[in-house]
């Protein structure tokens, strides 16, 4: 796979591997023509979030270990899809991005101003 780049222009950062995040499960927000829904936004989970995406039909919480997936748990990092994301956003329910964790192909769906507003203070 090529590397990515993130928000900046940058090469991208990882997400999580705690839990394995990502399209690919590489834990970095990576894309690719494979993901038609792009899962480019490294995302902090809010309980706020995981009930709205769960009411969405999105359980994010629930452990599906058939799938190697854990279940989501406040604070914990994942590649969400932009348009989900987005969706969250335009109702007061997104969580916080880390910026140097998200694809570099998000701006095509979610304009940086936006991204920047939710972005994850490290200062």
């Amino acid at each position: 796979m090529v590397a990515q780049l993130n928000v900046f222009g940058d090469p991208i950062e990882s997400c999580s591997t705690r839990p394995l995040t990502g399209f690919f499960r590489t834990g970095c927000c990576d894309t690719g023509p494979e993901d038609a829904s792009m899962h480019t936004v490294c995302a902090i989970m809010t309980r706020e979030f995981l009930e709205f995406s769960r009411a969405r039909g999105n359980d994010l919480v629930t452990p599906a270990p058939q799938f190697g997936f854990p279940g989501l748990r406040p604070g914990d990092r994942w590649c969400l899809c932009a348009t989900r994301w987005l969706e969250a956003e335009r109702l007061g329910k997104a969580p916080p991005v880390v910026l140097e964790a998200t694809n570099i192909r998000t701006l095509d769906v979610i304009d940086r101003y936006t991204l920047e507003s939710h972005a994850l203070k490290t200062a």
